[in-house]
C-alpha cells in the first residue's frame, strides 16, 4: 500500500510540475509576442517621408497646392470634353477600386493599396451565410448527430468479461502530460476560435456589445498565447508515439472488422494503437501542423507569408491541370493574411470534428477507455479485448524482466 501511495504521489508531482511549466510557457510566450508587437508598432509609427522624397505639399501656409503633373498619353485628346483614356479620373479610380497597388514613401507598404477589393470576397466567405460558416456549422452539428445515432444503435461499448481488478500501465506520466497539454490547449483554442467566428451573432444578443467585447478581447489573448502550448504538445506526442502509429498489416484486419465497434463480441487484434487511433493520430498531427503554420503567420502579420510560396510549389507540381489555371503567386500582404485566416479556420473546424469523435469514444462511448489517460492504468480485460497484441508484448517484457532478475549470477 505504501508503494502504491508513493507511486501516486510521484505521479502527482510530475503532473503538478507539468502544470507549472505550462503556465510558465504561456507567460513567456505572451512576453515574447508583446515585445514583437511593440517593436512592430514603433517601426510603423513614423509616417514622415524620407528627406529625398518629392512632394507637392505647399511650402508655406496659404499657398495653393500644386497638382501632380501627369503626362498625357501620346495622341490622346486633352480637351475637357474629349475622352481622356488612361488619364481620366474614372480610369484612375477604377484601378483603385480593383485593388491596384501604388507606391508610398512611408514604412507601411500596405497603405499602397487604397481599396482592398479582395476583402469583399473574404468578408463574404466569413459572413453569416457564407460558405465557411455554413459548412462549418453543418460539420459540427453533423458529427454530433452522427455520434448520437451511433450511441442509440450501439450504446456504450462495455467490457465483455467485466472488470478483472488487475491493472496494467497503459501510458506513462510523461505521455499523459503531453496528451493533456495538447488536449487542454486545443479545447481553449477551439472555444476562443469559435467565439471569433460565431460569437458576434450568438453572444451579442444575449450579453450585449460591451460584454462580448470583453469576452472576445480576453479570448484573443488566450488564443494567441495558448497556441504555443498546443504546438509544444503536438511535438511531444509526435516524438513519443510516431513509432507506434506507423501502418501495419494488423490494421487491415482491424478495419475489415470495423474495429469491433459495430458488433458485440468482436475484438480484432491491435498493438498499442489500433487503426482507428492511428487515423486520429495522423489527422491531429497533419491538421495540427497546418493550423500551427497558418496561426504563426497570423500572430506575426505580414512577416511570414506562406501562400505565395505554397501556390508556386503547387503550380510546379501541375496545379494548373487540376484548377484549369495557375494559382496566383503575386499576392499582396493583405491577401496573404486573408488566405491564412480562411485556411486557419477551415483546418481548425476539421480538427474540432475529429476531436469531438475522439472525445466521445474515449469517454461516453467505451467503458474503461478514459482510465488510459486519466490514471494511466487500465483493466487487464479491457486491454486484452481492445489491444490484445500489446498485452502479449507487455507480458513478454515482464516475463523477460523477471527471468533476468531471478537468474543466478555466473560463477
Amino acid at each position: 500500500m505504501s508503494l502504491r501511495r508513493a507511486t501516486l504521489r510521484r505521479r502527482g508531482l510530475v503532473i503538478g510540475l507539468s502544470a507549472i511549466g505550462f503556465a510558465i510557457l504561456i507567460f513567456l510566450g505572451s512576453l515574447f509576442q508583446a515585445a514583437l508587437t511593440v517593436g512592430e508598432a514603433m517601426a510603423q509609427s513614423s509616417v514622415r517621408p524620407p528627406a529625398n522624397a518629392v512632394t507637392n505639399a505647399p511650402s508655406a501656409p496659404g499657398e495653393a497646392r500644386v497638382r501632380d503633373a501627369v503626362a498625357p498619353l501620346e495622341g490622346a485628346p486633352t480637351a475637357p470634353w474629349e475622352i481622356l483614356g488612361p488619364n481620366s479620373d474614372s480610369t484612375l479610380w477604377g484601378e483603385v477600386r480593383q485593388g491596384s497597388v501604388f507606391s508610398v514613401t512611408i514604412p507601411d507598404q500596405n497603405a499602397a493599396t487604397l481599396v482592398q477589393s479582395y476583402g469583399i470576397a473574404w468578408q463574404n466567405t466569413r459572413s453569416m451565410r457564407g460558405p465557411l460558416r455554413t459548412y462549418g456549422t453543418m460539420s459540427l452539428f453533423g458529427i454530433v448527430a452522427l455520434l448520437f445515432v451511433f450511441y442509440l444503435f450501439r450504446g456504450r461499448i462495455r467490457i465483455e468479461h467485466g472488470f478483472s481488478g488487475t491493472l496494467i500501465e497503459r501510458f506513462k506520466p510523461v505521455e499523459r502530460c503531453g496528451h493533456w497539454l495538447l488536449a487542454g490547449s486545443f479545447i481553449l483554442l477551439a472555444l476562443t476560435g469559435l467565439n471569433l467566428l460565431y460569437g458576434r451573432d450568438l453572444l451579442i444578443p444575449l450579453f450585449g456589445k460591451e460584454t462580448f467585447a470583453a469576452i472576445t478581447q480576453g479570448g484573443k489573448w488566450v488564443h494567441n498565447n495558448v497556441a504555443w502550448a498546443f504546438m509544444l504538445g503536438l511535438v511531444m506526442i509526435f516524438v513519443m508515439w510516431v513509432a507506434h502509429n506507423l501502418p501495419s498489416k494488423t490494421d487491415l484486419k482491424w478495419i475489415a472488422q470495423g474495429g469491433g465497434l459495430f458488433t458485440e463480441g468482436v475484438h480484432p487484434p491491435a498493438r498499442k494503437f489500433n487503426a482507428g487511433q492511428k487515423l486520429i493520430f495522423w489527422a491531429v498531427i497533419l491538421l495540427g501542423a497546418s493550423v500551427s503554420l497558418s496561426g504563426v503567420s497570423l500572430l506575426f502579420p505580414y512577416e511570414l507569408p506562406v501562400f505565395a510560396t505554397t501556390f508556386a510549389i503547387l503550380n510546379s507540381l501541375g496545379a494548373e491541370a487540376v484548377w484549369g489555371a495557375p494559382l496566383a503567386t503575386d499576392l499582396s500582404p493583405l491577401v496573404e493574411m486573408q488566405y491564412a485566416q480562411i485556411w486557419h479556420t477551415m483546418v481548425a473546424l476539421a480538427m474540432i470534428v475529429v476531436i469531438v469523435a475522439h472525445i466521445y469514444i474515449g469517454t461516453l462511448g467505451m467503458e474503461g477507455a478514459f482510465d488510459a489517460m486519466g490514471s494511466g492504468m487500465v483493466d487487464r480485460n479491457w486491454a486484452e479485448e481492445h489491444h490484445g497484441l500489446w498485452v502479449e508484448e507487455q507480458d513478454a517484457k515482464a516475463g523477460a524482466s523477471d527471468a533476468s532478475g531471478t537468474a543466478a549470477p555466473a560463477e
